[in-house]
């Protein structure tokens, strides 16, 4: 929080260095260097606060700076930017709703989305990673003892060191509650065994929050462990190869005898699927925002393109079809 506030007075004591002013003049709109707004294109600033609207304002330089300039070419060469990850957690990104007390920014969950929105607009696929760890330092946050949050908190809002959220299976996606990783408890260690599907940063992430079967069939039979990287008996499929988001690895994490301490069980037993749900309620909001600021910048992209390509004698903007269609994609967004 001392982060993000620190970076929000500098912001506001030097305005014009970060962005061009948020005109309220009838007809005016939120204006981004580099990729200009004009009416066509909703204004994304309309409706916040005035700190919401500098929070945007923060991640939408550092999207202009940070992400556009790169996105392209971590796509294409299935880069993983941790450093640029790093430079967001500076900012206070890697903890956006962690409480401060464990170096978190302690803001809401209409901040995030106003920050993940931002963000997305150079690039979904590594803002879509920097959601899903916010998610599991949030879900660490709630639902860990004060020993857990005081042990990876620091380090997790800082991206020192990343997490990733498995929940789904190979024979479980929507239907999660039918979920077979097990853990069975050995004295004061749990075994697991089983696997994890498509997750998110797999093999990169140090942290990864575990959804496991340690009770009965169904819900309630299902508690969420905490597996650290380079643990004996975990181990990651091969990279999935995808048409894109290739800033962020895909794999599967599997799990064969990964003994881990009892202290690494979130909340209770049978609390795990509760979790993971709650978890979830955010985090589908999260990838809604990165959906949202793709779309919009999809949205300025094909405003501008129409613009400077001619046909016929004239710019496209002037024809009236396609004015049409860019308004309903207007109306769309």
């Amino acid at each position: 929080a001392i982060m993000l506030r620190g970076v929000l007075q500098v912001a506001r004591a030097a305005h014009h260095t970060l962005r061009s002013p948020c005109v309220r003049a009838a007809g005016s709109m939120f204006v981004v260097p580099r990729r200009h707004m004009s009416s066509s294109v909703p204004d994304i600033s309309l409706g916040l606060t005035q700190d919401q609207i500098e929070f945007q304002k923060v991640a939408l330089q550092f999207a202009n700076d940070r992400l556009l300039p790169n996105a392209a070419k971590w796509d294409q060469e299935e880069i993983f930017p941790r450093d640029v990850l790093k430079e967001a957690a500076e900012l206070g990104f890697g903890g956006v709703y962690v409480k401060d007390d464990v170096g978190g920014s302690n803001l809401s969950r209409v901040d995030a989305s106003v920050i993940f929105e931002a963000m997305s607009t150079a690039d979904v696929s590594t803002t879509a990673l920097l959601s899903i760890h916010n998610m599991c330092a949030a879900l660490i946050d709630r639902f860990g003892t004060e020993e857990q949050r005081q042990h990876f908190l620091p380090q997790l809002v800082t991206a020192e060191r990343l997490a990733s959220y498995c929940l789904t299976e190979p024979g479980s996606g929507s239907d999660a509650a039918s979920l077979q990783t097990r853990a069975v408890k050995q004295g004061d260690h749990y075994v697991l065994n089983g696997s994890k599907a498509f997750i998110s940063g797999a093999g990169e992430s140090e942290v990864y929050l575990i959804m496991a079967r340690t009770g009965g069939p169904g819900p309630k039979g299902i508690s969420c462990i905490l597996v650290e990287k380079g643990t004996p008996g975990l181990s990651f499929g091969k990279k999935e190869h995808k048409l894109g988001w290739n800033s962020q690895p895909t794999r599967a994490v599997v799990m064969e005898d990964c003994k881990v301490p009892i202290s690494n069980l979130i909340g209770k037993e049978g609390e795990g699927f509760s979790i993971a749900m709650k978890a979830l309620d955010g985090g589908r909001i999260n990838i809604a925002a990165c959906s949202l600021g793709g779309a919009h910048q999809c949205l300025v992209t094909a405003r501008d393109y129409i613009k400077v390509r001619k046909q016929f004698g004239q710019p496209l903007s002037q024809f009236q079809a396609l004015q049409f269609q860019l308004a309903d994609m207007a109306t769309s967004l």
